[in-house]
């Protein structure tokens, strides 16, 4: 796939947003960041984990601590829960390590396949292909992978590409489609311009990069 590998040229610098530092930690920021951005998840999450380093300590937390230390997050009552119940199954059925296979990480609470994927190809070697809004929206865009199911486009790009360059192709596609392919995208900076099907057929109005006047409109989308 030629043009996720172009696009991979472009962004050599990609790093995991979420600061960590175990596979239980990256699990927890990735929870936490759901409706929230990754900036404001590593505010929080440096007093949390110095409270409750691993899934053995917060597995026994007082919810109402917990609450007061994610609060800033967002749904914090919610996250709450799916942290402390996440870390009672990790320790109850996987002996307080995080597991490596995608069907033991989704019955987790709070756990579905784009964080699991997360924690699978960022923490713990094994390929994953988290699919957000992002990917599904670049990808389409590009013509590399086609619908709005999560599940089927990551089943698309899985069979499209080597396993071994899927945690970075999906990091790829997600930064590309937060600093280039926006909802109102920058055609004109996009280094795979030359091969997207969405540059093609749009009308000029489509691929205008946004007016001040747009901007002071537009927030930054949330992960």
């Amino acid at each position: 796939m030629a043009t996720a590998e172009r696009l991979a040229e472009v962004y050599p610098e990609i790093v995991i947003p979420l600061d960590h530092g175990s596979a239980f930690q990256l699990l927890a920021a990735t929870i936490l960041s759901a409706q929230c951005t990754d900036a404001m998840v590593n505010r929080v999450t440096p007093a949390l984990f110095a409270r409750f380093p691993d899934a053995a300590a917060m597995s026994e937390a007082d919810p109402a601590e917990v609450e007061e230390l994610i609060r800033a997050t967002g749904f914090f009552r919610a996250k709450a829960r799916s942290l402390i119940g996440m870390s009672r199954a990790v320790v109850d059925r996987f002996g307080g390590e995080v597991p490596g296979r995608m069907e033991d990480l989704v019955t987790l609470p709070g756990v579905g396949r784009k964080t699991a994927n997360v924690v699978l190809g960022h923490a713990l070697g094994v390929p994953g292909f988290p699919v957000d809004r992002h990917v599904l929206r670049v990808a389409g865009r590009l013509g590399i992978a086609h619908g709005d199911d999560p599940v089927k486009v990551e089943a698309q790009l899985c069979a499209a590409l080597p396993p071994d360059i899927w945690t970075l192709a999906s990091d790829t596609l997600i930064l590309h489609g937060r600093r280039i392919c926006r909802p109102k995208p920058l055609c004109s900076d996009c280094a795979a311009r030359a091969t997207c099907q969405f540059a093609r057929s749009a009308s000029p109005a489509d691929t205008k990069p946004p007016t001040r006047h747009d901007a002071r409109r537009v927030r930054t989308p949330r992960r």
